[in-house]
């Protein structure tokens, strides 16, 4: 699934190119998670002045309205002047004055939602559960202390659910847990404050790391220019069981926690 990184990597890999373009057409394939909430034709003509994300969700800003768009489990754009018909798992085609946007999605996941505004209930309904941006200054370790201290969900749990701090997404919290010295199934609630502090640290370092090395490709994402992530070709557990650790040598191990594979070094891990 792609996470935060993969998000963002695909927001940078737009963002020039796209903002400033017109809407010439949009064609809509199969159905999507959600429905689009307007009439494609209704996009025609408005100008697109900027692409943001929120979580894992890019905003398509127009100079009428916005569009919410979601990767899903298997999505990817892609953006150019040149691209074929599109095939059975292309559902949603975006063209513009400088290219053609497209998603394309093999499990249909993924959404494109239309909005008047971000106070606009299709936009509030999609974004309003989302915790602390982790890449941004927003993200203070005073807030990430108590939001930990407060619950008591093993760790990662608490790291998957999206609520106290947004993207942090299986492959990733696994490595931010190793950084961390903290193992998966820790209680969030016992972590002491010097560990959760080396946590917050963890999570915005891991998080940049991963989006400077374009993201991770585990089986087909690409970014809106088709070049794969190769964070997880640098991974210090996640894909490792039985593998040495870097640190202490000691076999990395793998354990299931809500169907998500967790790994770990009961050595380097032991808080």
């Amino acid at each position: 699934m792609p996470e935060l990184p993969e998000v963002e990597v695909t927001r940078l890999s737009l963002v020039k190119a796209i903002t400033g373009s017109r809407i010439e057409s949009v064609a809509v394939g199969k159905p999507l998670r959600w429905p689009l909430g307007c009439a494609p034709g209704m996009l025609v003509g408005r100008h697109i002045t900027g692409l943001r994300r929120r979580g894992k969700y890019l905003l398509v800003d127009m100079d009428s309205g916005l569009l919410l768009v979601h990767l899903g489990m298997s999505g990817s754009l892609r953006f150019s002047q040149y691209l074929p018909p599109p095939g059975g798992h292309d559902h949603f085609d975006l063209v513009t004055s400088r290219g053609v946007l497209r998603l394309h999605d093999p499990r249909r996941f993924g959404a494109v939602v239309y909005a008047d505004s971000e106070s606009d209930g299709n936009a509030v309904k999609l974004l309003r559960s989302l915790g602390m941006e982790p890449l941004s200054d927003a993200f203070l370790v005073g807030d990430f202390q108590a939001g930990v201290k407060k619950s008591r969900m093993p760790i990662k749990q608490l790291l998957l659910g999206g609520r106290l701090v947004v993207g942090v997404g299986n492959i990733y919290a696994s490595e931010v847990l190793f950084l961390a010295g903290i193992r998966p199934t820790a209680n969030s609630s016992r972590i002491g404050p010097g560990r959760v502090k080396k946590l917050h640290a963890a999570i915005k370092e891991v998080l940049a790391r991963a989006v400077a090395m374009g993201g991770s490709t585990l089986r087909d994402f690409t970014n809106a220019e088709g070049a794969n992530g190769h964070f997880q070709t640098q991974a210090n557990v996640y894909g490792r069981e039985g593998a040495p650790c870097h640190v202490c040598k000691t076999p990395i191990r793998l354990l299931r926690q809500g169907q998500r594979s967790s790994y770990f070094c009961p050595q380097c891990q032991r808080t």
